[in-house]
């Protein structure tokens, strides 16, 4: 169940580009202060975790006077809470001129086990420094889970073509890595909220314990002024896993309006 929640996490958070170098991004941010995504996973048709994402005015002070709070909040569901609980606390504070993290902290509660994460981001000198040290990055431009989602969300795809691929460096568990995700193409899905056009991403998953050989882990993002993720879709050894948007309230544009910056 560990595994199935951090594959919840990451499916929302890790849906981003970079191309090794400074990102092109939009001046205005696609969210706003109030914004709340309510999303659920799935193990086939049993309802497995919960998770919700809230953007706010952040209340601590930092160089920019103009800070987001990012929380996550994600727990186990139905059945699965009586074989295993979680319940995980993320919040980064990103700048809302950048949208780079200046902190990032958790609360992990997953059965008995527990963690808690308070890391400080220093990006002219490509580090950040958390409870166990402090960790390089290759480069400036580095997130984590939360802010490399909300920053994502304000990439430039105009010079996407179909099967490009790319990379975002992120801190996660103690280690500065990188992940690749492919860009498939635009194409509507049915969603809770209606049929939606869509971004269609391929984030990189490794064979293992969890997926199979050939697994493919696919994520759909709007293709409106919002770019928020409303499914994704992975099989594994046994069965699939799925995460959907069920509510969506506080956005800064109509969902599935389309605006200048859409495919």
């Amino acid at each position: 169940m560990k595994k199935l929640y951090t594959i919840l996490i990451l499916t929302i958070a890790l849906a981003v580009n970079t191309y090794g170098q400074a990102l092109p991004y939009l001046s205005d941010p696609t969210f706003k202060e109030g914004e709340k995504l309510t999303y659920k996973l799935k193990y086939g048709i049993i309802s497995a975790a919960t998770g919700t994402l809230q953007v706010k005015k952040s209340q601590q002070s930092f160089s920019n006077p103009n800070t987001f709070q990012l929380s996550a909040f994600g727990e186990t569901s139905g059945a699965f809470s009586v074989f295993y609980t979680v319940k995980n606390q993320y919040d980064s504070y990103i700048d809302g001129d950048n949208f780079l993290p200046y902190l990032y902290t958790e609360d992990i509660k997953e059965g008995r086990y527990t963690r808690k994460e308070n890391a400080t981001f220093d990006h002219k000198n490509k580090s950040v420094t958390g409870r166990k040290g402090t960790f390089k990055s290759p480069n400036a431009q580095f997130f984590d889970l939360l802010s490399a989602y909300y920053f994502s969300r304000n990439l430039d795809f105009s010079g996407l073509k179909k099967n490009d691929s790319f990379k975002i460096t992120y801190f996660l568990n103690d280690t500065v890595a990188q992940l690749g995700v492919k860009y498939i193409g635009v194409e509507k899905i049915k969603t809770s909220l209606g049929t939606l056009e869509c971004i269609k991403l391929s984030p990189e998953i490794s064979p293992g314990r969890i997926f199979k050989k050939n697994s493919q882990l696919f994520l759909w993002v709007t293709n409106d002024g919002n770019r928020i993720p409303v499914k994704a879709q992975v099989e594994i050894l046994i069965g699939s896993i799925t995460m959907e948007l069920v509510q969506a309230s506080g956005l800064k544009h109509k969902l599935g309006e389309r605006v200048s910056y859409s495919k």
